[in-house]
């Protein structure tokens, strides 16, 4: 059986094989149903290796044995394979958010967050600055920043990505108004997308020229781009300086009123 060294490597990839696992199971594929000895000599496998093989297959749902003499191997469906998988990663990933969640129940998260405290209490909050790197640490930051906020948030970004982390702040806004807490926000962009935004997620944004992306919570915190839109990489600073953070409020809000 001659089969492309990209599909190999693609398949075994796809289906978090390794590389003997996917010969097998792409032998067993071509052959339908097969012996140990038929699947060695198609794959190419050595066959003191495809016995284990079979077996590790067999039990993560790749194959059936059917019992026998010799005993032989029938190929499951790849659909039925990838329908199996994506049960299997639904499941781990339900119990590993489970797992986190209950995470904050336990002595040593609390022990944690004591470290935590008690490192960052001798710092003056204008010392607290960070880079961040990456849109997930990003979107990490401006959803705590905005959760953390106890007076008013401001938003000043595109329409296109508010839009594209939608997921993220439609339901941290809903949040907010839920907490009486005051939220604006200036969209940059074409007006018509703007009204499109209001009406389907029944903002109340406002049609500014400002290019820039920034997040603020209680005219304290900041979270601002420094990467243009559509950069290969985001990367944004975040600081806690509320002399600094008040100014450049100030300035948006301005913005706003013009």
């Amino acid at each position: 059986m001659m089969v492309k060294s990209d599909l190999v490597k693609k398949i075994k990839e796809y289906f978090n094989l390794n590389i003997y696992e996917t010969k097998v199971w792409l032998a067993l594929l071509n052959k339908g149903i097969a012996s140990a000895g038929e699947i060695a000599e198609i794959s190419g496998v050595p066959r003191s290796r495809t016995y284990d093989v079979l077996e590790s297959l067999e039990k993560r749902g790749f194959a059936i044995v059917q019992i026998g003499k010799p005993v032989k191997y029938i190929a499951v469906k790849p659909t039925e394979v990838l329908e199996k998988m994506k049960t299997l990663t639904l499941n781990e990933a339900q119990e590993k958010v489970t797992s986190l969640g209950n995470l904050k129940e336990t002595q040593e998260y609390a022990e944690l967050e004591q470290l935590h405290n008690e490192g960052i209490t001798p710092i003056k909050s204008h010392d607290l600055t960070g880079s961040m790197r990456g849109r997930a640490n990003i979107l990490g930051r401006v959803r705590e920043l905005m959760e953390n906020a106890e007076k008013d948030v401001l938003i000043c970004t595109s329409a296109e990505d508010f839009e594209d982390k939608a997921r993220v702040l439609l339901p941290t806004l809903e949040r907010l108004n839920k907490n009486a807490i005051k939220v604006k926000i200036a969209l940059a962009g074409e007006e018509d997308k703007v009204r499109k935004l209001n009406a389907k997620h029944n903002l109340n944004a406002k049609h500014v020229q400002t290019p820039a992306r920034l997040f603020m919570a209680d005219k304290k915190e900041a979270c601002f781009m420094i990467t243009p839109e559509g950069a290969d990489e985001d990367i944004g600073i975040w600081l806690n300086a509320p002399y600094f953070t008040s100014a450049l409020s100030s300035m948006v809000e301005q913005s706003l009123k013009n």
